[in-house]
């Protein structure tokens, strides 16, 4: 990796540092005269800021291998989440103070003082019990672009759509045997997974392709990779492990499976990076007379897909935001400033698409307002 593309990657990280550490910075100041707690931001603040420096390359070639890494920077992320929410409403809180009536402002403070434990309590939650609140989700399809007799076959058609799994600490062998024992109880008919099946190389990558070969179909398992197998260096040996315990992860390649006498065309490509051109190539994978599908852990691709001619578009990658508030029935996440396509379904033309929320975490492993999603969807005749 060049110089200029390790320091694009990490600007998301720096961006983080610089916040956390102006943060505590300007909170140490505020609370001058108060020892213990300034000591405790500063430390706290020391924690948080270290924590992210470490995932930071070079950094973290220093501790490849660790576990504690992981530890101590999730939840110095997780801390540096709650506290930058923490301070927004300490600073709302004061506001409010100067401009209600003296009589009031008690009420105010204590008001306040309530509300600023809310980011800590949600960020609690988040860490604790939200990352692991599975949910199936069923969504109806309604299929387009086939004659008549190949949408009779495959109407009641359930595709499982597993993503984003980020095999680490912060979901292990136990979350994943979970997902795969939700995921079969819904009788598939096939499955696909749309890739980040770990986060870095230091992950166990094989142990995560034998727990999901046990998910069960009436086809095998189809994949493809994500941008965190590019990240870990994995792509080839996710294909080689896919291959040896019976999962297909499909490189620019594609498959045709039949389901009485209708076909589905399967094709999946890697990663597609912003700032390049998508799909390159990928008409070539389409085939006529068949109910086209492509796995793109991207769903930025969907509108190339789409003009290419894929009836349908699975996409995973944006964690439907992984933290995510709901302010007047509209969902605010990092995710919505980088891509119209955070979660759900999405029409264009004659052609759709889902965004699985997936099942891990990265970065901060917490998920608030956007629980892990095992997909079962439905093709029905539109």
């Amino acid at each position: 990796m060049g110089l200029s593309q390790s320091f694009y990657r990490n600007i998301p990280d720096l961006v983080i540092l610089g916040v956390v550490v102006a943060m505590h910075f300007v909170c140490y100041r505020q609370l001058a005269g108060r020892h213990i707690v300034r000591l405790a931001i500063a430390l706290l603040g020391c924690l948080a800021a270290f924590s992210v420096a470490t995932g930071i390359h070079p950094v973290n070639r220093l501790v490849e291998g660790s576990d504690g890494l992981y530890w101590l920077r999730g939840l110095g992320m997780l801390y540096a989440l709650a506290s930058l929410g923490a301070y927004v409403l300490y600073r709302i809180s004061r506001a409010a103070q100067a401009s209600v009536a003296p009589e009031r402002r008690e009420f105010v403070k204590a008001l306040g003082t309530a509300l600023v434990a809310g980011p800590a309590i949600l960020a609690g939650h988040g860490f604790v019990a939200g990352r692991r609140e599975f949910r199936v989700e069923e969504v109806d399809i309604p299929i387009r672009g086939v004659d008549p007799s190949t949408m009779r076959d495959l109407n009641g058609l359930r595709i499982l759509h597993l993503s984003d799994s980020h095999f680490s600490p912060f979901f292990t062998a136990e979350d994943l045997e979970r997902v795969v024992a939700m995921a079969n109880e819904t009788k598939p008919h096939m499955a696909v997974f749309t890739g980040d099946f770990i986060t870095d190389a230091r992950n166990p990558l094989e142990e995560c392709i034998r727990i999901m070969a046990k998910l069960k179909a009436d086809a095998p398992l189809l994949a493809c990779n994500g941008n965190h197998e590019i990240f870990g260096k994995c792509e080839v040996a996710a294909q080689q492990l896919g291959a040896r315990y019976g999962i297909e992860i499909l490189r620019q390649q594609n498959t045709e499976l039949r389901f009485g006498n209708a076909r589905v065309n399967v094709a999946g490509v890697d990663y597609q990076q912003y700032r390049k051109p998508y799909l390159v190539g990928a008409g070539q994978h389409l085939r006529p007379g068949a109910y086209n599908i492509l796995l793109s852990h991207n769903p930025d691709v969907f509108p190339v897909a789409a003009e290419q001619g894929y009836q349908l578009t699975l996409a995973g990658h944006t964690h439907g935001g992984q933290v995510t508030v709901e302010i007047l029935n509209q969902y605010a996440n990092v995710a919505r400033f980088f891509t119209p396509y955070v979660s759900g379904k999405y029409t264009r033309e004659n052609a759709l698409c889902y965004v699985t929320r997936g099942l891990g975490t990265v970065g901060i492993p917490a998920r608030i307002g956007a629980p892990p999603e095992i997909t079962l969807i439905r093709l029905c005749a539109s």
